[in-house]
């Protein structure tokens, strides 16, 4: 009986080993992947920054209908740059949304500046929207497009909302809509924000 109690024990360390060593393997991959994602962003950043001193910056926004203006850095189109001064947070935005590009960027998801209904998605990578749950009521958040037309919002709402409940955070009603995964992954971070003024 002691025999059969002493393997059983020396089972359930093996596994309880396994499982943490499997969990700081997890966390290794996580932290090795949220890095890259930030290096990635800091990269386009500074290329966008070229792309507006070489190009007519600051040219008028499209007209209603119209795409937003897009430029083609490593391969990948962005449509811009977005500011959320109040997380220090500075980052491309693809403009297309994929499970790849989120590795890289934030990404448009659906609408547009010109539509009042850009909704943009991030992974939760404290480099992306990870912090945005930290954001408050009034807080200020631009949008550069690549003609250098920078679109002023202020954040109108905060709210967690399940994964199947997409429809709230496409419906329009927010000029500009920011959603994450809560890192449980069970529910939707979203951040709507009004326009305050454009320059």
């Amino acid at each position: 009986m002691e025999k059969k109690t002493n393997r059983s024990g020396r089972i359930l360390v093996v596994l309880g080993t396994a499982l943490i060593l499997l969990a700081l393997g997890l966390l290794a991959y996580n932290e090795n992947e949220q890095r890259r994602a930030a290096r990635i962003s800091g990269e386009v950043l500074q290329q966008m920054q070229l792309v507006h001193e070489n190009t007519n910056a600051g040219q008028d926004a499209p007209e209603p209908g119209e795409e937003m203006p897009e430029a083609v850095i490593d391969g990948e189109r962005y449509i811009g740059r977005l500011n959320i001064p109040a997380l220090e947070l500075q980052l491309p935005v693809l403009s297309q949304w994929s499970y790849a590009g989120l590795k890289k960027a934030p990404c448009r998801y659906s609408g547009s500046v010109v539509g009042k209904n850009l909704v943009l998605l991030g992974h939760n990578y404290k480099s992306h929207f990870g912090p945005l749950e930290r954001l408050k009521t009034g807080d200020e958040v631009l949008f550069q497009d690549m003609n250098g037309t920078v679109q002023h919002y202020e954040v109108a709402a905060i709210n967690t909302v399940k994964p199947t409940e997409t429809e709230q955070i496409t419906a329009g009603e927010y000029a500009l809509t920011l959603f994450t995964c809560t890192y449980d992954g069970q529910y939707r971070t979203m951040v709507g924000c009004d326009v305050l003024e454009a320059e």
